[in-house]
C-alpha cells in the first residue's frame, strides 16, 4: 500500500453519478466509490452501477484488468466472450481481462450491479468498444 492509502468509508450518494448515453458505449449510471484519483485509496477501484429498463445496457467491451460484478438488483442478461447469461440478485461473475463482456437490461426494473477492478484508478480502465 502506498503512504496516502488510509480507511475510506462513503456511500453512493456521496459520490458524483456518472453516465454514458451513447450507441457504441451504452446507457449505463454508476458512481465510483473508490478509485485512487478521486479518494485516498490505492490497489482496487469499485463502483455501482444501474442500468435502466428497456434500453439500458453497458455494450460489448474489453479492457486489460479482469473485473467482478456482483448483482444487487434486477434481473439482466450478461454476456461474455459471446456466451450470454441471465443474472440475479446474489449473482457474483468473474471477468478475465481482455474478455469481451457487456450487460444488458431486458426487464421491466433498474438493474444494480457492485464492481471491482484489481487497479487503483478507474482512469487505467481502457475500455475498448466493438473492433478497437
Amino acid at each position: 500500500m502506498s503512504e496516502h492509502s488510509r480507511a475510506v468509508i462513503t456511500t453512493a450518494e456521496e459520490r458524483p453519478l456518472e453516465e454514458w448515453n451513447d450507441p457504441s458505449r451504452g446507457r449505463i449510471s454508476w458512481h465510483t466509490l473508490f478509485s485512487s484519483d478521486r479518494t485516498p485509496t490505492d490497489s482496487m477501484t469499485a463502483g455501482v452501477a444501474e442500468i435502466a429498463p428497456g434500453s439500458g445496457a453497458l455494450q460489448p467491451h474489453r479492457h486489460e484488468q479482469p473485473e467482478i460484478y456482483f448483482i444487487l438488483e434486477g434481473t439482466g442478461i450478461l454476456t461474455v466472450d459471446g456466451r450470454e447469461t441471465v443474472v440475479t440478485p446474489g449473482t457474483a461473475v468473474f471477468i478475465p481481462g481482455n474478455a469481451e463482456h457487456g450487460i444488458r437490461n431486458d426487464s421491466n426494473e433498474n438493474v444494480k450491479l457492485f464492481y471491482v477492478f484489481p487497479t487503483g484508478s478507474f482512469e487505467d480502465v481502457v475500455y475498448r468498444f466493438g473492433k478497437d
